[in-house]
């Protein structure tokens, strides 16, 4: 059967179009290298950013006496996990495990509803004098009193050496707040007005629209609450001396690297009481690997189910839609 005149223009135009498509899609000898390079290069950065975990770990499951010698490099010998069962005898690891965890996740919820909150009054023009609070809370970002008057102003609140001095300052995140704020602006407004003709308060509107829609961009403000609260350690060094119960997590590992420190001074004046100091840094620095483990793996473990909702978050909270 003889092909029409169409069928063989078709024809022509797919051949030319192969032809083109692979003529613009070769890859080049050049290509090739930069690929290659540039697989290299990112393969060696993922393990120097790995590598320093890895060696934590393999050293917390290794033979503790190969530890103390420094032995284990790039791979655990004597496999044991009584390094985690020993921290079961620290003194006050408990609490401060009971202390970092229920800060974490107190103050990021507390942080995360306030800044969604706050995120959405500023972005209505009825809001009153709308310009200045916003303006306001985004001078407290370039502006800081200092450390002494931080202190001076806690202590006159009467927030020292109590719980509360964790919670309450991390509700108000001036960063976070204008995160969320330029996401909400990217919500077509038409979604407001309908619910709004449909009888629907602000409140209503922000709690049965706002607060879902903005997952992705509250998922990425959480992230950045949970790392902070977990890592924060300078409010309980300073306002915490008086009530060890209330130490973090990462107060307590700060104690044992300055024991270990106390401990290499001792050491240099020899005798008896040097080998006993050096026996205890050495079993300090088998305990300073294992909670700096314990204190690191709450956070990898959560932040992969977070990272789809970290990328995107950042990247439609950053630019207005």
């Amino acid at each position: 059967m003889a092909k029409t005149a169409q069928e063989k223009l078709d024809e022509k135009r797919e051949k030319e179009y192969k032809k083109t498509h692979k003529k613009i899609y070769r890859t080049k000898p050049g290509d090739v290298v930069f690929n290659v390079l540039n697989y290299l290069f990112f393969i060696l950065f993922t393990i120097i950013c790995i590598f320093p975990f890895y060696y934590l770990f393999i050293n917390t499951i290794s033979d503790n006496g190969l530890v103390k010698r420094g032995l284990i490099n790039f791979y655990p010998k004597g496999l044991n996990i009584d390094n985690y069962l020993a921290l079961k005898g620290v003194n006050d690891l408990g609490y401060a495990f009971i202390v970092t965890i229920t800060r974490t996740v107190l103050a990021t919820a507390l942080m995360v509803v306030a800044s969604a909150f706050v995120g959405y009054l500023v972005t209505k023009q009825e809001m009153w004098k709308r310009s200045f609070w916003y303006r306001f809370l985004v001078i407290t970002m370039y502006f800081n009193a200092g450390l002494i008057p931080w202190y001076l102003n806690f202590a006159m609140l009467g927030l020292t050496n109590k719980y509360s001095a964790y919670i309450l300052p991390a509700i108000v995140a001036p960063y976070n707040i204008i995160l969320v704020k330029t996401y909400i602006e990217s919500i077509p407004a038409e979604l407001e007005e309908s619910a709004f003709i449909d009888g629907a308060s602000h409140l209503t509107v922000f709690r049965k629209l706002i607060f879902p829609l903005s997952k992705p961009i509250l998922a990425t403000v959480a992230i950045f609450g949970a790392v902070g609260n977990w890592n924060s350690f300078q409010d309980s060094l300073i306002l915490m001396q008086n009530n060890s119960q209330l130490f973090t997590l990462q107060h307590r590992l700060y104690i044992y690297l300055n024991q270990s420190s106390n401990l290499g001074a001792v050491m240099s004046m020899g005798g008896a009481a040097a080998a006993a100091a050096m026996e205890q840094a050495l079993n300090a620095k088998v305990i300073k690997y294992t909670i700096s483990m314990v204190s690191i793996i709450p956070i990898l473990l959560v932040y992969p189910f977070m990272m789809r909702y970290f990328e995107e978050g950042i990247m439609l909270g950053a630019v207005k839609g």
